[in-house]
């Protein structure tokens, strides 16, 4: 019902920065919270942020917290991760990912109904 598409990947210099985007087609995302995900080789699938699009309350790790900020664009229906100060350790193919239930825990796999197939990150040194 909901197709997710992530942009904004590349390839980009230790210390730089990137702006992912996700945009969703069939629906609005109101109604929606609407989670970042990352998956580097060899490692699970990790949790990056969140956002519930009509509270705009948002949800991030320490791991990334001061770094990353997820938003939106109502007009655009779209949904940005910022990411600054990026090391190689934040090299991963990241995805979006939405569900409708807005108050389970986000930072879990699980409540996501919805998941765009990813766009690669890979940060240089």
């Amino acid at each position: 019902q909901v197709q997710l598409v992530e942009s904004g990947g590349g390839l980009v210099q230790a210390g730089g920065s990137l702006r992912l985007s996700c945009g969703a087609s069939g629906r609005t995302f109101s109604g929606y919270a609407i989670g970042w995900f990352r998956q580097a080789p060899g490692k699970e699938r990790e949790f990056v942020a969140a956002i519930r699009w009509d509270a705009g309350t948002t949800i991030c790790p320490d791991s990334v917290k001061g770094r990353f900020t997820i938003s939106t664009d109502n007009a655009k229906n779209t949904v940005y991760l910022q990411m600054n100060s990026l090391p190689p350790a934040d090299t991963a193919l990241y995805y979006c990912a939405a569900t409708v239930r807005t108050y389970s825990s986000l930072r879990k796999l699980l409540p996501y109904d919805y998941w765009g197939q990813g766009t690669p990150v890979t940060v240089f040194s």
